[in-house]
């Protein structure tokens, strides 16, 4: 169902100079999307981040709200889904990250809450060795209890080997778009394409029109990075955009694997630097996620909704951090705890898992009931 709003959240979006930081500021203190379009220059400088040019952008923003209104239609016509990041259904993972996109657009009907997601990327020119790693790691997920999703972009090599061997083998996977939906690149994948559509979802932050940019691929990689717990690059040479988004996951405080190769290849030089600078875990089984990512111990977990639940000493750690602070947001648990953003948001969904927590929009959680720990 299309809400009123919709058209002033899109909006929003397209005014130039005005990042999703600034876009949730100004909304959080208007009070509402709409609001932001009705309130005077004056009063939007009062936001948090918000300057005298940001707040003329702004005033001047009212322009493109009937290119909006035909986004909307386009939106209606294709069966697409938009979602606005204080919608239930917005991935949690990506909600965490502090330039989230303001919306994002859906075609499929999956869900990402409450799931274990992984990201794959790797060289466009990737090897047969590397194709051949990619599908036996993707295979080996396949064959463990944690059903992850999968997700990468699309692109030739390593993107689509991981898209493909996912859907061969029963996994949920995911590609996220550098443009709008209505065109494809690259066209060769139209077929996968429809095949994630039916089986996993096809995600992007462009609307309809928009131009095929350098940038735009590399906020593509944002999301692709802020979607997962944990990242993993297949091959990559010293220089590329999987290395981007790996920097871009280890900025989230998400894990990032790599998977090492011969010193003389060049599509390792990327990969085999992750390790050594200590930005990836050295990855040579499934074996290793399900340890770093502490899914081991989580999967095995007999989860059963009572009134007295057995917690762990983290979890009471948790726990009684969220009975102490009142509506607490994610940063500041990192800070008290001493953990890491990964640690943390891992921590926070096993415990939403189990019912024992409840999160809010604006990275803010709160516990969802009386619990004995």
């Amino acid at each position: 169902m299309i809400d009123n709003t919709l058209k002033y959240k899109i909006a929003l979006g397209l005014i130039p100079g005005i990042g999703p930081i600034t876009a949730k500021s100004v909304i959080a203190y208007t009070g509402g999307v709409e609001n932001v379009f009705k309130a005077r220059k004056e009063e939007l400088t009062k936001a948090i981040g918000v300057g005298e040019y940001t707040a003329t952008q702004i005033v001047k923003g009212k322009k493109f709200i009937k290119q909006a209104e035909d986004e909307v239609k386009f939106i209606i016509k294709n069966k697409i889904t938009p979602l606005f990041y204080t919608d239930e259904d917005y991935p949690f993972l990506l909600k965490q990250c502090p330039d989230a996109p303001l919306m994002i657009f859906v075609k499929g009907n999956l869900k990402f809450n409450k799931r274990k997601v992984i990201s794959i990327v790797g060289t466009r020119n990737a090897t047969i060795q590397g194709k051949e790693n990619c599908k036996k790691i993707v295979k080996s997920l396949s064959e463990t209890n944690h059903n992850p999703i999968i997700v990468s972009g699309l692109a030739y090599g390593i993107d689509i080997c991981a898209h493909k061997t996912a859907l061969k083998f029963g996994l949920d996977t995911v590609s996220v778009f550098a443009h709008g939906f209505d065109k494809l690149y690259p066209a060769n994948h139209k077929k996968t394409a429809s095949e994630i559509k039916e089986k996993g979802a096809l995600i992007t932050e462009f609307i309809s029109g928009s131009k095929f940019e350098r940038q735009n691929f590399l906020k593509r990689n944002r999301i692709i990075a802020g979607l997962s717990q944990a990242t993993i690059v297949i091959e990559s040479a010293k220089k590329g955009g999987s290395l981007v988004t790996a920097d871009i996951a280890n900025s989230y405080n998400r894990e990032v694997f790599a998977v090492p190769g011969r010193l003389e290849d060049k599509y390792s030089e990327g990969t085999n630097w992750l390790i050594k600078t200590h930005k990836a875990f050295l990855l040579q089984s499934e074996k290793d996620i399900e340890y770093i990512l502490n899914w081991e111990e989580s999967h095995t977990k007999h989860i059963q909704k009572t009134l007295f639940i057995e917690l762990s000493n983290d979890e009471k750690e948790m726990a009684q951090i969220l009975s102490d602070n009142k509506n607490i947001v994610i940063d500041d648990i990192c800070k008290i705890t001493g953990m890491t953003m990964s640690k943390v948001s891992s921590m926070l969904l096993e415990m939403e898992f189990k019912g024992l927590v409840r999160s809010l929009p604006g990275k803010i959680y709160e516990l969802a009931g009386n619990i004995n720990f």
